[in-house]
């Protein structure tokens, strides 16, 4: 038997942050709805979380055009700095 996981579950394991995320998730990457278990209570079981999980893509597309070409770039050139328009990033003091 399948154990039910809650929002708060779902959240514990890194799958979503918020309600808006969640929604997104069923909306646009397919995450199953979960069941209705009370008036204000959904749950889902761990099963199809891990169903949708082993179905997900381990990695993003690779990068194309003008993304490729400027990773090449500072790849070839060692080249850390940033670039014209980008934003310089700022060391942290510990």
């Amino acid at each position: 038997m399948s154990k039910w996981l809650r929002f708060a579950d779902l959240r514990a394991r890194g799958i979503i942050t918020s309600w808006p995320m969640l929604r997104r998730r069923i909306d646009r990457d397919g995450f199953p709805s979960g069941r209705m278990l009370g008036a204000n209570t959904r749950a889902w079981s761990e099963d199809e979380i891990q169903q949708w999980l082993d179905s997900r893509p381990l990695a993003g597309p690779a990068p194309r055009g003008a993304a490729k070409a400027k990773r090449a770039r500072k790849a070839a050139t060692g080249n850390t700095e940033p670039e014209e328009g980008e934003p310089a990033r700022q060391e942290r003091a510990l």
